[in-house]
């Protein structure tokens, strides 16, 4: 399994983008999502940008890889790192939802 990692682009060159995220600096590919600019965030899997995120975006992936690493040390008290879901009903997608 792969699991892509948020990273903010620290400098550019052509066709790559050298960036820093979860504590690793890389030299990430970034002809998926081309050129981006300085502070841009990215979805990298295997040094390979795949999708431009925003910045509330990187954040929450990256507090649900911090509950995913505490969780596997044996933590449970998890629950401030998914803010966006603490607190709220969980939706069934359209196409799941009863029709009216």
């Amino acid at each position: 399994m792969c699991i892509g990692v948020p990273m903010r682009v620290l400098s550019t060159q052509p066709g790559y983008a050298l960036c820093e995220g979860m504590g690793e600096t890389r030299l990430v590919d970034i002809l998926l999502v081309g050129e981006q600019p300085i502070g841009s965030w990215l979805l990298v899997f295997l040094d390979t940008a795949r999708e431009v995120l925003s910045e509330e975006g990187a954040r929450e992936i990256t507090q649900a890889l911090q509950a995913l690493d505490l969780a596997i040390g044996g933590e449970r008290d998890i629950d401030h790192l998914f803010s966006d879901l603490v607190n709220r009903e969980p939706q069934l997608p359209p196409h799941l939802r009863p029709a009216k």
